[in-house]
This record gives C-alpha cells, sequence and structure tokens, in this order.
C-alpha cells in the first residue's frame, strides 16, 4: 500500500523535470553564444578587408619624382586591416600578404576557432574571407587636348 502511495505522489516532479532539462538549455545558450562569436569575428574581418581595400587603392604622392605616385605597400596594409580587425575572444586571425596580379591585389584573412559547447567539444570552424581590389596605375599619364579642323573635331593625345 505504500508503495502504490509512493508511485502515485507527484511532489517534487516538477524538481526532477528542472534537473533533466536545465543542462539541455544551458548548452544550447551557451551554443548560440558561441555560434554568435563566428558571425562577429566574419563582421570583423569584412571590416578589416574593407578598410584595407580603401588604404590599397590610394595613390600615395612619390617623394622620388615630381609627378605620378606609388601605390601602399603591402605592411601598409596589412597593418591598417590588422588594426581595423575587431576580434572576439578565443579564436586566431591570420592576415595574409597581398597577392599581386595585373592591375589588382587579393586580401585574404582567415579565422580559426576551435568551437566548445560546454558538455562537449564541437569542430574547429575555419572561416575565410577575400576580397580583389583593384589598384590604380601608377605610370605617369600626360593628357593634351586641342582643337583641330575647326570647333566639331577635336584631337586628344595620351602618353605613358
Amino acid at each position: 500500500m505504500a508503495w502504490k502511495r509512493l508511485f502515485r505522489n507527484e511532489d517534487g516532479a516538477a524538481v526532477i523535470e528542472l534537473a533533466i532539462a536545465l543542462p539541455v538549455l544551458v548548452t544550447m545558450i551557451y551554443g548560440i553564444f558561441e555560434c554568435s562569436q563566428l558571425y562577429e569575428a566574419n563582421a570583423g574581418m569584412q571590416h578589416a578587408l574593407g578598410e584595407g581595400a580603401r588604404v590599397a587603392t590610394l595613390c600615395v604622392p612619390n617623394t622620388s619624382k615630381t609627378d605620378g605616385c606609388d601605390n601602399p605597400s603591402d605592411t601598409a596594409i596589412l597593418n591598417r586591416e590588422s588594426a581595423k580587425l575587431f576580434r572576439p575572444a578565443g579564436g586566431t586571425f591570420t592576415l595574409s600578404i597581398p597577392a599581386a596580379a595585373a592591375g589588382y591585389k587579393t586580401l585574404q584573412i582567415t579565422y580559426t576557432r576551435p568551437m566548445n559547447f560546454l558538455l562537449f567539444a564541437g569542430p574547429t570552424i575555419t572561416l575565410t574571407r577575400t576580397k580583389q581590389v583593384y589598384v590604380p596605375d601608377t605610370g605617369t599619364t600626360v593628357k593634351t587636348c586641342g582643337m583641330t579642323g575647326g570647333p566639331s573635331a577635336t584631337s586628344c593625345t595620351m602618353s605613358l
């Protein structure tokens, strides 16, 4: 008779349910926080790439010649990216040296983070973002235009 009464008694059932559900709930909330760190890293990488692209397109005045300009150095681009990169805790950023090609540079940032979900370790996530930046032509361009053959005809010559 005492056993029947014990099995029908529901006192403390809420505590048992809480003990079962709480670890799952806390792990899920912490997992959402961990994933939000990836979004923060992605936003930081995009911001840094944008700043690096802006610096790469600048025409730095040339001090050795009276005309023309130079493109910023790769070090100047990397320094600007590093300064503007906002970082979440717990990951590693790698800034690659800009790869130069004909008329453009490719900027790249990689973020690696081992995921942790409190009760178990998750996979290591790697995010890579790249941006192609068209760099200015640093040659000296001289443009001369003049009217030849009356007001309707124009001639322009460009020399490098």
